[in-house]
């Protein structure tokens, strides 16, 4: 039965409720390493976005807030937007241990208000993100409206080609893909829940940025992957994740770099 876009939400809210359960105890994301002062942020987002220190960073869909604390240790003054409470009262503790200094809202997307409008010097958003959205100009619409003028928009996620291949739609449907699976750490068979995605491909998240006054400065495509998190990969060099296809390389992720016109 056809569902409503509150009821996928709710559906997707559980099953990240259960996933941060999980994930929180993951060699995957690793949160001792992160408390004895490890950074969670890879090499293509540290490359992308620096000159974080002092400025004013809105870090949305945050999941328990690792990448938003390790852009705090950099000196950004962060807030973390995420649809699970578990998500966000982890990411509220995991501040506090660490010493650091942070926001964290539980919300999703859409339903998003800053303090005050363009409240933010950058918005943030990776990996494993905007499949959870079913329309990207509302999306786009919010990452606009809490930039402040000129502000800078970030943005690193995993390519859509790879939903292709891996027998999904490239191009958004009306309704999402559902299903039931586990998650992508190592002990993600504790996680099984039944889970709502949208595919996006690279032209509706360009064009809905550009739709909302985003001047796009740059776009990336990467041959390689920072996580282990698909079947098949292969790590050539540290840290770096390949894909093969026929003989050649799947691009794995892409980035997007553009500040909000004045």
């Amino acid at each position: 039965m056809k569902k409503s876009e509150a009821q996928y939400f709710e559906m997707n809210r559980i099953g990240w409720d259960r996933r941060t359960a999980v994930h929180v105890e993951s060699g995957f994301y690793d949160v001792d390493g992160f408390m004895a002062g490890a950074s969670s942020l890879r090499e293509i987002e540290l490359a992308g976005l620096q000159d974080v220190a002092g400025k004013r960073l809105l870090h949305l869909q945050c999941h328990f807030g690792l990448d938003t604390l390790s852009w705090a240790r950099q000196g950004a003054l962060c807030t973390g937007v995420d649809i699970s409470p578990v998500a966000i009262q982890q990411a509220r503790a995991l501040a506090g241990q660490a010493g650091l200094s942070a926001s964290f809202v539980c919300a999703d997307v859409y339903g998003y208000a800053a303090p005050s409008p363009e409240s933010f010097d950058i918005v943030f958003t990776s990996y494993g993100a905007i499949c959870w959205l079913p329309d990207l100009d509302r999306w786009a619409d919010v990452v606009a409206s809490n930039l402040a003028p000129g502000g800078r928009f970030y943005m690193v996620e995993f390519h859509p080609i790879h939903d292709l291949l891996a027998g999904f739609s490239y191009f958004t449907r009306s309704e999402p893909d559902v299903g039931e699976e586990g998650t992508y750490t190592e002990n993600g068979a504790d996680a099984v829940a039944e889970l709502a995605t949208w595919a996006h491909p690279m032209s509706s998240v360009i064009n809905a940025l550009l739709g909302v006054g985003i001047r796009i400065d740059r776009v990336s495509e990467f041959p390689f992957s920072p996580y282990n998190c698909f079947k098949g990969m292969v790590e050539r060099t540290p840290g770096r994740f390949h894909l093969e296809h026929l003989g050649n390389d799947v691009p794995m992720v892409y980035s997007i770099s553009g500040r909000k016109v004045a």
